[in-house]
C-alpha cells in the first residue's frame, strides 16, 4: 500500500503537467474546432521564459537590487511568465490561425505544425542546443507521512496546477466573458451575429490556453530543472490525447484525462519494463476511444461540425 500510495502521489504530479497542457487545446478545439499543434512548444517557450524571468530576478536580488525572498521571485515568475506567454498566445492565433478560420482544417494543422517548428528553431538560434538548468528558488524539502515520502515541491506543483484549474472553471462558468466562449463552443455560427466579437474570443482563448501552458513549463522546470528546446513535442502530443480524450471543450474532461495519462504512465512502469510504458498506456486509451470515440464528456453532434 504505502508503494502504490508513494506512485500516486507521483502520478498527481505528472498528470498535472498533461492537465494543464490539455486544457490549452481542448478551449480552442470547443470554440473554434481547431487543433492547435502548436500549443506543446508554446508549453517550452512559456517554460523558457519563466528561466528568463526566474534568473534575472534571482541576479537581482543576489546584487542587492530588489530585496524579495525566493518563495515571492517564484510567485512572480510565474505570473509574469503566464502573463508574457499569453501574448505569444494572441500572436499565434493573429499571424497563424486568424487567415485560415474559414480554411480546410488540415491547413491549419499544418499551420500549427509549422509554428511550432518556428519557435523550436527560434529557440535553438537564440539560445543555442545547450540545455538549461532552471533555477532553484525553493528548497526541497521532505516530509515523511505515513512511510509515504512527499516533498514540498510535489505540494506545490499539485495545489498550483489545482488551483489554475479551479480558477478557469469559475472564469467560464461565471464571467460575461467566460459565458461567450461557452456560447461560441455551443453555436459557433449563431453567436457572432448576436454581437460578440469571434475575434476577441479567439485571441482570449489562446491567451489562456498559453498562460496555463506556461504554468506547466514552469512547475516542470521545478520539478525536473532541464529545459530543451524540444521539450514541448512529446509533452504537447500527449497533451493533446488527453484533450481527445477528455471530450470536445469539456474542462474537467481534459483535467480528467490529463490526470488519467499521468496515472497509467506511472503504473505501468510499477509492473512493466519502462519500454512498455508507451505502448501498454496508449493501447488502454485507443481501448477507451473505441468504446467512447467522443471522450469522456463529447458530444456526438460536435464531430459533424464544420468539417
Amino acid at each position: 500500500m504505502t508503494f502504490f500510495l508513494q506512485n500516486l502521489v507521483n502520478a498527481l504530479q505528472w498528470g498535472s503537467f498533461y492537465a494543464l497542457i490539455a486544457l490549452g487545446y481542448s478551449m480552442v478545439y470547443g470554440i473554434l474546432m481547431l487543433f492547435n499543434f502548436a500549443h506543446g512548444d508554446i508549453f517550452m517557450v512559456g517554460a523558457y521564459i519563466g528561466f528568463g524571468v526566474a534568473t534575472g530576478m534571482a541576479a537581482l536580488a543576489s546584487a542587492g537590487a530588489i530585496a524579495l525572498p525566493n518563495w515571492l521571485i517564484l510567485v512572480l515568475t510565474i505570473i509574469i511568465s503566464m502573463f508574457l506567454t499569453s501574448f505569444v498566445g494572441m500572436i499565434v492565433e493573429r499571424v497563424g490561425y486568424r487567415p485560415l478560420r474559414e480554411a480546410p482544417r488540415a491547413s491549419a494543422a499544418i499551420t500549427g505544425l509549422m509554428i511550432g517548428i518556428i519557435l523550436e528553431t527560434g529557440n535553438l538560434a537564440l539560445l543555442g542546443a545547450r540545455r538549461v538548468s532552471f533555477p532553484s528558488l525553493i528548497k526541497s524539502t521532505t516530509y515523511n507521512l505515513g512511510g509515504v515520502y512527499v516533498t514540498n515541491k510535489k505540494i506545490m506543483i499539485v495545489g498550483v496546477s489545482l488551483t489554475l484549474m479551479l480558477a478557469l472553471h469559475q472564469f467560464v462558468r461565471r464571467t460575461r466573458w467566460g459565458m461567450a466562449m461557452r456560447a461560441m463552443a455551443f453555436d459557433y455560427a449563431v453567436v457572432p451575429l448576436m454581437g460578440v466579437s469571434i475575434n476577441n474570443i479567439a485571441a482570449m482563448t489562446f491567451a489562456i490556453g498559453s498562460a496555463l501552458a506556461c504554468a506547466a513549463g514552469i512547475l516542470f522546470g521545478i520539478a525536473y530543472p532541464v529545459l530543451d528546446p524540444y521539450m514541448g513535442i512529446v509533452f504537447g502530443w500527449k497533451a493533446f490525447v488527453a484533450a481527445i480524450l477528455g471530450g470536445r471543450g469539456s474542462i474537467f474532461g481534459a483535467c480528467l484525462a490529463g490526470f488519467m495519462l499521468g496515472f497509467i504512465e506511472i503504473f505501468v512502469v510499477m509492473i512493466f519494463p519502462s519500454t512498455l510504458r508507451d505502448f501498454i498506456a496508449y493501447s488502454i486509451i485507443l481501448l477507451i476511444l473505441a468504446i467512447r470515440p467522443h471522450g469522456f464528456f463529447g458530444e456526438p453532434y460536435s464531430a459533424r461540425l464544420r468539417l
